[in-house]
């Protein structure tokens, strides 16, 4: 049996071709799985039952498997998910006044190692097959109801971020496929726009983000390579006079000149001092930028503290000073421990 969510619509058409079937038969199916949402292929009433019986002796249509859902007090709702293998991983909604944002992982665990991140202590155990990155948004949009899509004025889960469990450019062709899927507009019709991908640093892969189309925000966390070495060990491989380069050319390539979101947590006497914030602002002179300042979230036997409430503003109003954007991230699902850097699960035993 042949799992049909996580093929591309290019080889959807050809397993329908495989079995038989005419082209059009791809696009009646696709509407079906990522319109509709469906996952009974009985009630596929446009399909002849001849059709649909050979689906259901062919194929499946499955979800990951909820295993917790979790709702904050601030409704943020976090779940942690299991695929056919045990492995588990979280995926986080979280909700604005009229909108919000799906935040998927892309590994079970991280191979970073980023030391203010508590995903990073669980380590990477495998990439996320295509299916499993889209299951994340299905089992969301399931759980809100959310089926059939909405268009983007009206739509709750109007948003995905992948900066959930994992580093999205460590599985880049099964990022590139699912993000293919996301956007086709016979299916869920998210705009290329409404989509972000978050990188530790892999300047490699930055620049082709920009052939997709996506916007990018960049995990900084330091103004300097000496700070940046030790919280970051991606940094000893792609120093920030490589990463800051791939950021240039991810600009140039871009169709429209994307701003690229600059994400820094906020570590208590590590890259918090106004001297910072000025190293900031030369850093990323000839990039088009905005800063996002996060609060660090306490784990369990991590090793920094937040910056306090004065110095966070302080330095962010140095850096609008410089005339960048720098706002402080409010922090969302801190009770149910789904706030940035604290996703974190376990495979099953």
């Amino acid at each position: 049996m042949k799992e049909l969510i996580g093929l591309t619509r290019e080889e959807l058409t050809q397993e329908m071709l495989s079995i038989g079937q005419k082209a059009f038969r791809a696009k009646q199916l696709w509407q079906w799985l990522y319109f509709f949402g469906e996952t009974d292929f009985d009630k596929m009433t446009n399909l002849a039952k001849p059709f649909r019986q050979l689906l259901k002796q062919n194929y499946t249509i499955t979800r990951p498997k909820v295993i917790t859902e979790q709702t904050s007090t601030d409704g943020t709702r976090k779940w942690l998910v299991e695929f056919s293998d045990g492995a588990r991983v979280e995926c986080v909604y979280i909700p604005e006044s009229d909108r919000g944002a799906v935040c998927i992982s892309t590994q079970v665990g991280c191979a970073q190692g980023c030391k203010f991140c508590h995903t990073g202590t669980q380590k990477c155990q495998r990439n996320l097959t295509v299916g499993e990155i889209v299951g994340q948004v299905m089992v969301a949009r399931d759980s809100y109801n959310e089926w059939p899509t909405k268009t983007d004025e009206n739509r709750m889960l109007s948003n995905i971020v992948v900066m959930g469990m994992g580093e999205p450019l460590c599985n880049f062709e099964n990022l590139k496929k699912a993000l293919a899927i996301f956007n086709d507009g016979d299916g869920m019709a998210i705009s290329k726009r409404k989509i972000t991908v978050s990188t530790a640093g892999r300047a490699d892969k930055i620049p082709e983000l920009a052939d997709i189309g996506v916007k990018l925000a960049v995990s900084l966390h330091a103004p300097n390579d000496k700070i940046r070495d030790k919280i970051m060990p991606i940094n000893h491989k792609f120093p920030l006079e490589k990463l800051i380069n791939a950021c240039k050319e991810y600009q140039k390539r871009s169709e429209r000149r994307m701003f690229i979101t600059m994400e820094y947590v906020m570590l208590k006497d590590v890259n918090d001092s106004l001297e910072c914030a000025e190293e900031l602002s030369q850093l990323v002179k000839g990039l088009e930028v905005k800063f996002n300042l996060i609060p660090f979230h306490p784990w369990p036997g991590a090793p920094f503290e937040c910056s306090s409430t004065n110095q966070i503003n302080r330095f962010s109003k140095l850096l609008e000073n410089k005339y960048f954007a720098a706002p402080i991230r409010r922090s969302r699902g801190k009770d149910i421990m789904a706030a940035c850097g604290l996703l974190k699960s376990a495979t099953k035993k």
